[in-house]
């Protein structure tokens, strides 16, 4: 029994003991490792991180928070912040790079989008990278979801997406087709053929309060966010 005015000490999971994460790595909007860009953090070190602010368990223990600041640093290449896994092999040790006209590849997400950035609220939530750029992404934009090719923009998902809303998405890769899922029906085929792909998770925010991408009147302190329950890749 505890003694009277004793506190009970409550344990915080780690992100790790939620998702599979052993063929992932993360970067997160904050430079210290790399002054000015986008920390990594890889495995076996990604089994035992977790961040306040940029990643980290929910209140419930059953989903990972991904959380990105309009303020936070970037990618190489990029002028958007990223609380974001990468898809890798080995046991996280090699980045995965696969092509789409061999075997089929699928990602799977099962998540909630919870916050978007004030002056311009798009997020970005699964993605599809190949060695160049991005080929297809799972976007929100104020209440629509839908599905974004390049610079065109795909079906729409949901016209009245609601924060906090749980949804499932998915694509799968064959024959040089990307199918796109959500919550467990096929609603688009999107045929192109790529290479040096690997799949994305997360919170990748398409807002910034400085450099290149700067919008104007958005704080530094404007974020996005997003809860994963369940991630997970297939390769057959």
């Amino acid at each position: 029994m505890l003694a009277a005015g004793s506190k009970v000490r409550i344990i915080q999971k780690l992100p790790a003991e939620v998702l599979d994460l052993t063929n992932w790595k993360l970067n997160v909007p904050e430079g210290v490792k790399i002054p000015g860009g986008s920390d990594e953090h890889k495995q076996p070190e990604l089994n035992t991180y977790s961040h306040p602010e940029w990643f980290y368990v929910n209140k419930d223990g059953d989903a990972v928070v991904f959380r990105a600041i309009t303020g936070g640093t970037t990618t190489k290449g990029s002028g958007y912040p990223r609380s974001e896994l990468r898809e890798m092999i080995d046991n996280g040790k090699k980045n995965a790079s696969w092509s789409s006209s061999e075997g089929t590849h699928t990602l799977f997400i099962d998540q909630s989008i919870i916050q978007l950035p004030a002056k311009k609220p798009h997020i970005v939530v699964g993605q599809i990278h190949d060695a160049e750029d991005d080929v297809i992404v799972f976007r929100l934009e104020k209440n629509k979801l839908f599905v974004k090719m390049d610079d065109e923009k795909g079906p729409v998902l949901d016209e009245n997406y609601q924060l906090g809303t749980r949804f499932t998405v998915m694509f799968r890769v064959k024959n040089n087709e990307t199918e796109c899922y959500y919550n467990g029906k096929l609603k688009y085929t999107y045929p192109k053929a790529f290479t040096g792909a690997y799949f994305k998770a997360g919170a990748y925010v398409q807002s910034s309060c400085q450099g290149k991408r700067k919008v104007e009147g958005e704080s530094c302190d404007a974020f996005g966010a997003v809860q994963i329950y369940s991630v997970w890749v297939k390769h057959e």
